[in-house]
């Protein structure tokens, strides 16, 4: 379904997210015929989400009121927040109902042509940054979108540009009805489990942004083993049309030895002209740069690169004093990318800050690579028993592991235990909801701490 196509009709929403708020924003001033009827919610709704719909006649329903008064509307549109494997929404969908988001029925209504979609559980973001700042360095028209800039229903407003980059979470993609022109997936590890239902379904709805009818060019990033083998596994169908192109391997954008960034084995970029720290960064600029070439688009490196910063909250160098550097990477949701974020900085001792909201993490592979390292690490909780746990069973110096209350005094430990050439990092490797309302939250946090003078 198309946006223009709700003109006229009586909306059902879940939520008064971000993305609901804007698409009402657009529902009220631009089809004036349409009308959100009934509003969902699993609890009774402050005022401020009430004002957001804009509809101050809208049916106000939860618990077992939200099935009978949405099962009224022509369409229920879903806050991404909303899992699509709600029992409600099953109900409402063997009756017929279309359920969708404000990101598909804007993407239905602009079609695939010029858009770039990013995924990933981790470099999405940063991805889907660098190709907006590339593209805009080669003197193209560009917007960005999605998880990242605006929601991408508010890119109705404005003039039309020949690309828009979004950053797409899997709840976005789960029942995504069309998809970009270019699909661009970064890596695929175990999250969001709860949304889902389980890993298989993650990994199914995260790649079927890839199978989406409009997608031309499906990009993956082949140095990740569990990507390639999910793609395996779940065998796509693609479209008859579509290209899978592979970054991160020999005879496209690639990395060397010495950390280069290569085209077909051509150097192209110098390890020291990144402006990110990281092997996962540098290949998440060979993803960018994949699809701007799949779209025509080739900028002049290093010259392209120059005013790119690392995003708020992703190795964020925070301050160095007394030859310390103190590092936010709140982002760091996952095992993973908390190791990811430990091997981006070899020459320096690490002392890590861990532990998170309990999803079932595995950390014995960052355990071991906490022992093999000699890296001091902080736990903070839930989870940074279990992360110092994993730790001190692959052989870790018990001293060198050590259990704060919560984040001020990991960082007060943190603080006494490093010494110059050190980085303190907090990449926590699991999400924040269990003390913080997100991983902004816990990194702005941080970053207060950190710039505390001692004592």
């Amino acid at each position: 379904m198309r946006f223009s196509e709700l003109e006229g009709a009586a909306v059902g929403v879940w939520g008064a997210g971000r993305e609901i708020g804007s698409f009402a924003a657009q529902l009220a001033r631009r089809l004036p015929a349409a009308r959100i009827a009934v509003a969902a919610f699993d609890a009774e709704p402050p005022a401020p989400s009430r004002e957001k719909l804009l509809a101050p006649h809208a049916q106000i329903v939860t618990g077992a009121e939200i099935v009978p008064a949405l099962s009224g509307c022509d369409v229920v549109v879903r806050s991404p927040g909303v899992s699509i494997h709600r029992p409600e929404l099953h109900q409402l969908r063997e009756r017929g109902m279309l359920v969708t988001t404000p990101t598909s029925l804007w993407l239905t209504e602009h079609g695939p042509e010029g858009v770039v979609g990013v995924t990933g559980t981790k470099g999405k973001s940063t991805t889907a940054a660098l190709v907006h700042h590339l593209a805009r360095a080669a003197g193209v028209s560009v917007r960005l979108a999605g998880n990242i800039g605006a929601p991408a229903i508010d890119l109705l407003d404005g003039e039309r540009t020949r690309l828009i980059v979004l950053e797409l979470s899997s709840y976005q993609l789960a029942d995504l009805q069309s998809g970009p022109e270019v699909a661009l997936v970064t890596s695929l590890f175990r999250e969001h489990i709860d949304w889902h239902g389980s890993e298989a379904g993650y990994r199914a709805e995260k790649l079927r942004l890839l199978a989406l009818p409009g997608v031309r060019v499906a990009l993956v990033n082949g140095r990740d083993p569990r990507l390639t083998a999910a793609l395996r596994d779940l065998d796509l169908d693609l479209g008859s049309d579509a290209a899978v192109v592979e970054y991160g391997v020999p005879g496209g954008w690639d990395l060397d030895a010495n950390g280069e960034v290569t085209l077909a084995g051509r150097p192209v970029l110098a390890g020291g002209e990144l402006p990110l720290r990281g092997e996962h960064n540098a290949l998440n600029l060979c993803g960018a740069l994949a699809a701007l070439e799949a779209l025509g688009v080739r900028p002049q490196l290093p010259h392209a690169l120059e005013g790119f910063a690392p995003l708020a909250h992703r190795l964020e160098e925070v301050l160095e004093r007394d030859g310390v550097l103190w590092v936010n990477d709140s982002i760091s949701t996952t095992p993973e990318s908390t190791l990811a974020a430990l091997s981006s900085y070899p020459d320096r001792g690490a002392v890590l800050i861990a532990g998170g909201q309990d999803r079932g993490q595995d950390y014995s592979e960052l355990g071991g690579a906490l022992a093999r390292t000699a890296a001091t690490v902080i736990g903070v909780p839930s989870t940074g028993a279990r992360v110092l746990e994993a730790a001190r069973a692959a052989g870790a110096d018990p001293v060198r592991t050590l259990q704060a209350r919560d984040l001020e005094q990991a960082v007060e430990l943190a603080r006494a235990r490093a010494r110059a050439g050190d980085v303190v990092l907090l990449s926590p490797a699991a999400p924040s909801y269990d003390h913080y309302r997100d991983f902004e939250e816990r990194g702005e946090r941080f970053r207060t701490l950190a710039t505390l003078s001692p004592g």
